[in-house]
């Protein structure tokens, strides 16, 4: 069961990181259609279901019940140096993504 979780897990983290890279790519090659403010949208939701969950992914605490192991990728197939640094990489990119985005759209026009 473990390994189901955990590849539910990489395959949601693997989508929401594609976004990222998507809202980004569109807020510098300005090619920014209602796809990106879908995308925006489906980040932001996640965004919410992690803080409403002690900023931990709602799977985590579900893997947690088939393992003892706590290292930052017990619940993910991902190297322990990225599910360590995550949130702050993704962060960084999702908010450059974003004001680029919102710059093209508002101050570039």
């Amino acid at each position: 069961m473990l390994q189901l979780i955990k590849f539910l897990h990489t395959i949601i983290w693997a989508f929401l990181a594609s976004m990222i890279f998507y809202i980004l790519y569109a807020g510098i090659s300005g090619n920014i259609t209602k796809w990106v403010w879908i995308a925006i949208g489906i980040v932001v939701l996640e965004i919410f279901a992690l803080l409403l969950n002690g900023w931990v992914c709602p799977l985590t605490p579900i893997a947690a019940k088939y393992t003892h192991e706590r290292q930052d990728n017990f619940d993910i197939y991902l190297p322990l140096w990225l599910a360590r640094n995550n949130k702050i990489i993704f962060s960084i990119l999702f908010i450059a993504g974003v004001l680029l985005v919102v710059g093209r759209v508002f101050i570039i026009g």
